[in-house]
């Protein structure tokens, strides 16, 4: 699989499929391997891209720290550098919040966006998910040892400037999530990571919002019913709205 310059940083990703492009960024701590039952699916539709983001997967860390900033910066250099925009983003958790902020920063370059199991804000995320917790786990402990270019030892080093990313990051506001224009799905398992309340201001805040709980599921609701995922992403991306018979905050 290929590695390209995006923004100084050498990403490593995989294509599949032809068409439209999309991209599918993945969570914190994991790589494109999350999306093995969603990408094969969206490829029947859609050129899909699996950026993996610094310090994860396949791409080397980087000195200094790591944020959804510099994280969203690093996907709109992608972007460009392939000259993939307009390109719709599906985003998973952290790689929801990179994509939103990719949204807010270049509107261009985004056609339609879902986040599934995203936090606009970090007060969104409940203590359940442990990041550091996790960063012992032995499988994902592993998961990064098989393909990192910097080695199973250095994994401590990114579970600790994730951390520190999540428990201060995002910081944006209801007012932000005002400016998006892209047509959006939000999803969400109805057993998530992101407090409900908090999944639901999500999608009350942005304008032009669908939203999708999907039942039995937890914050690995695409591993979890991937069929159901894929079937509710594949309809939003390839159909247009439907008029409903009793609108009310779409009135």
């Amino acid at each position: 699989m290929p590695y390209i310059d995006a923004g100084g940083v050498q990403t490593w990703y995989a294509e599949h499929g032809s068409g439209r492009p999309l991209l599918l960024l993945h969570g914190a701590l994991t790589d494109a391997s999350e999306f093995s039952a969603t990408a094969p699916a969206l490829a029947l539709r859609f050129r899909v891209l699996t950026p993996e983001r610094r310090g994860h997967g396949h791409t080397a860390d980087v000195d200094g720290p790591i944020s959804y900033d510099i994280m969203a910066r690093d996907t709109v250099a992608f972007i460009e550098k392939l000259d993939l925009g307009p390109a719709h983003l599906v985003g998973h958790s952290d790689g929801a919040n990179v994509a939103l902020l990719v949204t807010l920063a270049r509107p261009d370059l985004v056609d339609r966006l879902v986040l599934i199991s995203g936090n606009f804000h970090h007060d969104g995320l409940l203590p359940a998910l442990d990041i550091e917790e996790l960063g012992s786990n032995e499988f994902f402990l592993d998961a990064y040892g098989e393909v990192s270019p910097d080695g199973r030892e250095h994994f401590p080093a990114v579970v600790a400037k994730i951390a520190r990313m999540i428990a201060s990051e995002p910081t944006l506001t209801t007012a932000d999530l005002g400016r998006v224009s892209a047509r959006t799905l939000v999803m969400a398992g109805d057993d998530d990571a992101i407090e409900a309340e908090h999944t639901l201001a999500l999608y009350r805040g942005i304008p032009h919002a669908e939203l999708a709980v999907v039942p039995g599921t937890s914050h690995a609701l695409i591993l979890e019913k991937p069929g159901l995922c894929n079937q509710m992403i594949i309809d939003f991306l390839t159909t247009d709205p439907v008029p409903t018979f009793m609108p009310v905050r779409r009135a």
